[in-house]
Formats: C-alpha cells, sequence, structure tokens
C-alpha cells in the first residue's frame, strides 16, 4: 500500500466515538448593551412559562461552553395554529455578539460562519431539530411573527454535546489558587470544546485541523486529558496528505473527505517536526516516530529553499506565508530565521533519538551557522535587539522566538525580553498564539514570576470581562478587535489559547513535589 494511503488508514482507525450527552438551558435571561459595549445578564422570566407573539425575544443561557445540535420543543396556545411559525435563532459564545448587525459586516471572512438561522415550523407542536452544529453559550429566539389566532410556546430546548474530551480522565486542580483555578478551568473547557473527530482550531469557526493549533492543544492534552490516540490520529492525517514534493498543508478538511486545503504556511509545515518530537517525548511510541520521522526531515529540507547563500532567510517575497501573529504590520524574517532553528533543535533530537548520529551532528553545524548568521544579519548592536526586513522592525515576535530558538544564554535572554517591553515603538502580540511562545520564552530563561504574571493578566484578563472559554484574538486594550473586519466572526474558543492548562499543570509542576 502506497505510504500516504497507509497513513491515511492509520488515521481512519483512529477516529474517535464522540461522546454525547443532553444538556439545557440554566435560564432564561435578559441582555442589555451599555453604551461602552459592555453587556449587562439578567434573569428573566422562564421560558416554557410564556406565550410568544410576533417580536417577542427569549434568550436562554446554559451556564457554559457548548459544542452540539439544539432542538427545540414548540407548542402553542390558542386556536390552531393556522400559519406557520417563523422563527429567528442566534447563538452566541459571548453575550456581546447578539448584539452585531450580522448584515451590517463585510469583511474577508465569509458571512456564512455567523451563527444564525430563520426557520419556518408548518405544523405545531413540533420537536425542531436544527441540521447543524453550533458553539455557544447563549440561544436568542426571535419570534419573527405568527397569527394572530395563537401563542407559541417553547416547552424544551435541548442540546447534544459532543466531545472526544473524557472529563473522568482530567485530574484535579492541584493549587487552592482561586483565580489560577478558574484559568486553569477555562482553558481546560476550551480544548475540551475543539475536541471533536481532530483538534479543531475552533468549533464555532473554522472547524478545521491547523498544524499550529495541534501543537499547542497536543502539549494541553498531555497535561489534562490525555487524549494520546487524537495526536498520533492528527499526525498521521498531515502525514498523509502532503503534496507532491512532500510539504504539509496548513490545514485540513475532514469532510466529506479528508483534503488537504490549499493553503501553506513556512512555519506550520515546521511545526510538525516539534510536534511530532513532543508526541515522542510523552508517549515513547517509537513505532509512529519512524513511520513519520521522513515526514517530518522533508519538512525541514523543504523550507531550506528559503534561505540565501549566506544561510539568512529570505523576506516575504521568497518566504511566502508565514504566520507567526496576526498582527498585519508585523515583518517575519527574523521570527521565520529564529522557527526553523527552533525546528532544526527538535529534529536533532528525533534524530538521536533514532540513532542517526551522522546527520545529528550535521544538523548541529547547520544549526550554528544560520544561528551565527542570524546575529550577523538582524542584531542591532545599538539597540541590543534583533531587527527585521529591510525596514529592521523591532517586534516583540522577533525576541520571542529568538529566545525559544535559543540563540541566547538565558540570562542574556531575560534581559532581551526586558528590554523589548521598555520598547513602545516595538510590534506588538496581538493573540494568545503568540502569548503563548513568551510564556514558553520567559519560563526558558528562568523569569517564571513574570510569566505567571502573564497568565494572570492576560488569560486572566479574558475571564474577567467573562469568557467561558479563551478567544483567537484578545488585545487588552481594545477586546473587541478584529483581523477579519468584524467580531461577529471572531471565534470566542479557540484552540491556540488552550496553554495555561499546560503551563499550569506541566510547566510550573503547580502542586508537585
Amino acid at each position: 500500500m502506497e505510504t500516504k494511503a497507509l497513513f491515511l488508514k492509520k488515521a481512519a482507525e483512529l477516529t474517535p466515538v464522540l461522546q454525547e450527552r443532553e444538556v439545557r438551558p440554566v435560564r432564561t435571561v435578559a441582555l442589555e448593551q451599555a453604551a461602552d459595549g459592555a453587556v449587562s445578564v439578567t434573569e428573566a422570566e422562564a421560558f416554557h412559562t410564556r406565550q410568544l407573539r410576533a417580536g417577542d425575544v427569549v434568550c436562554l443561557d446554559f451556564g457554559n461552553h457548548f459544542v452540539g445540535r439544539l432542538t427545540l420543543n414548540l407548542g402553542f396556545s390558542g386556536s390552531h395554529p393556522d400559519a406557520p411559525a417563523w422563527l429567528r435563532i442566534q447563538f452566541a459564545e459571548r453575550a456581546q455578539e447578539l448584539f452585531e448587525d450580522a448584515d451590517a459586516y463585510h469583511g474577508w471572512i465569509s458571512k456564512g460562519w455567523i451563527q444564525q438561522e430563520q426557520i419556518h415550523v408548518d405544523v405545531l407542536p413540533a420537536a425542531v431539530a436544527l441540521p447543524r452544529r453550533y458553539a455557544f453559550r447563549y440561544v436568542k429566539l426571535t419570534v419573527l411573527d405568527v397569527s394572530g389566532k395563537y401563542s407559541l410556546r417553547l416547552t424544551d430546548c435541548v442540546c447534544r454535546e459532543t466531545t472526544c474530551a473524557d472529563a473522568s480522565t482530567l485530574p484535579a486542580f492541584p493549587l487552592d489558587d482561586p483565580e489560577l483555578a478558574r484559568i486553569d478551568a477555562v482553558a481546560c473547557r476550551t480544548l475540551r470544546s475543539c475536541m471533536q473527530t481532530v483538534f479543531e482550531d475552533g468549533p464555532k469557526r473554522d472547524r478545521r485541523l491547523w498544524l499550529g493549533d495541534l501543537r499547542l492543544q497536543a502539549l494541553a492534552s498531555y497535561a489534562t486529558y490525555r487524549n494520546d490516540e487524537l495526536v498520533k490520529r492528527c499526525l498521521y492525517l498531515f502525514a498523509g496528505t502532503a503534496n507532491e514534493e512532500g510539504r504539509l498543508a496548513a490545514c485540513l478538511f475532514t469532510e466529506p473527505e479528508v483534503e488537504a486545503d490549499d493553503t501553506y504556511m513556512f512555519d506550520y509545515s515546521l511545526f510538525f517536526i516539534p510536534t511530532l518530537r513532543d508526541y515522542w517525548n510523552a508517549t515513547g511510541d517509537r513505532e509512529t516516530l519512524a513511520e513519520l520521522w521522513p515526514t517530518a526531515l522533508r519538512q525541514a529540507e523543504l523550507a531550506r529553499k528559503c534561505f540565501d547563500d549566506t544561510g539568512l532567510i529570505r523576506d516575504s517575497d521568497v518566504l511566502g506565508w508565514c504566520f507567526v501573529d496576526w498582527n498585519l504590520n508585523l515583518n517575519k524574517q527574523a521570527g521565520a530565521q529564529a522557527i526553523y532553528l527552533y525546528c532544526l533543535n527538535a529534529l536533532t533530537e528525533l534524530a538521536d533519538a533514532l540513532g542517526e548520529h551522522a546527520l545529528s551532528a550535521r544538523l548541529k553545524e547547520e544549526y550554528q551557522a544560520k544561528k551565527q548568521r542570524a546575529f550577523s544579519a538582524l542584531w542591532d548592536k545599538e539597540k541590543q535587539v534583533f531587527v527585521s526586513g529591510a525596514g529592521r522592525q523591532i517586534s516583540w515576535a522577533s525576541q520571542v522566538w529568538m529566545v525559544l530558538a535559543g540563540v541566547l544564554e538565558p540570562e542574556e535572554g531575560a534581559a532581551l525580553l526586558r528590554r523589548v517591553a521598555a520598547m513602545p515603538e516595538a510590534e506588538k502580540m496581538v493573540t494568545p498564539y503568540l502569548y503563548h511562545h513568551y510564556v514558553d520564552a520567559l519560563l526558558l530563561v528562568g523569569e517564571r514570576d513574570q510569566a505567571l504574571n502573564v497568565l494572570r493578566g492576560y488569560w486572566g484578563g479574558m475571564v474577567k470581562q467573562g469568557a467561558d472559554t479563551f478567544w483567537e484574538l484578545y488585545d487588552p486594550s481594545n477586546p473587541n478587535e478584529s483581523p477579519y473586519g468584524g467580531t461577529v466572526v471572531n471565534s470566542f474558543c479557540h484552540a491556540w489559547s488552550c496553554t495555561p492548562a499546560y503551563f499550569l499543570r506541566h510547566r510550573f509542576q503547580i502542586g508537585t513535589d
């Protein structure tokens, strides 16, 4: 059997059986939005006692974030219904979403992701099972019209939740610290909602398997639900969908069949290497390591084409899309050089694990050469920071990734991170994805207290904003920022945000001897 077909067969055999359970609203609420955008939530008359006429609204609060399919049980009072009930149903991960005008959104992400439906119910009473899967805490039902001869009754509302996260495998949080415990709980909930038949990046949007997200989800899973088989499945899916030259796509579709997207990113393809390294370290699964090793090695071989003859990564004209963060002003050259070095170190670890010692030695030589080239071309001696691109841009991302790449001694790395923090001109971090790497870098250089402060301040900031799950993007100075042209399509449960659970349970080793 062809290698890629064999990989996809193995992935299919690892498809998890989703756990399902029925959940119902915990209360009916009324929502009001203040001039500053803040939304107040107050308890309202129970939905099952109300008789609904045209224009009436019912808002249901499920009490936490869920992913699943909804069924509405509808009845009536008064005369026999002589016309259909016409309803609009809106789903929201945050209450603020229910105040956004979907028709006014004209961003570059499709409106099709906006979670709202209009339905006509011709015969009452009825159990109406909505066809799509939704990600939400709140459900708002608006009666667009009913006949004047009857009133609509909502007698029950049930969500059939789906996840492959087994709650019985989640160890209790080991520290008596309410703030950190809440951050951990929200992180675990984020991961749980994203654990479906693959590690989805977001259950609201895009509902796909992305390599950059998978790497962080896998780390969180090792520290929490420990679904190693799902990590293994996702690794085989990527390896089984490599293109003709062996490059891995940034993301995959799994329905109606497995198919690689046509999006390729310099950094995401490389991140297959540390994802496999982390899987090997967590499981000791040598068979999988040996089978997927050629795929990992190929990503480094292909990435080398983006370097010039001196060992310096070329800028975006050759590099192509390198994600790094959702800061649209960010130059990626220095970050890409550092990410390659980071992944080269991981590849060296894998080579050593497989006994490929001659290759390991060559990889170490390559690392040293490209590290020295990074200093000669990208280090600003006057400002004592790494710069990027023809404009010699200074950014948080460049410093964070150079620290993670190990190009500085710990004391020097700690000083570099303090230095960029004092530079208001530095391009900022805008996503939990890059903040994860900042915390990782702080821990690498021994700045444990500052790393914990970032968890409390950044992820704790989302908790103070009412988050049940952590968001795709969070700027403390502008919580409603969006890279898409409107927050109505932002994902408020996003995979790359789940790693506080990994840091708190594993890297900080809280509660262990």
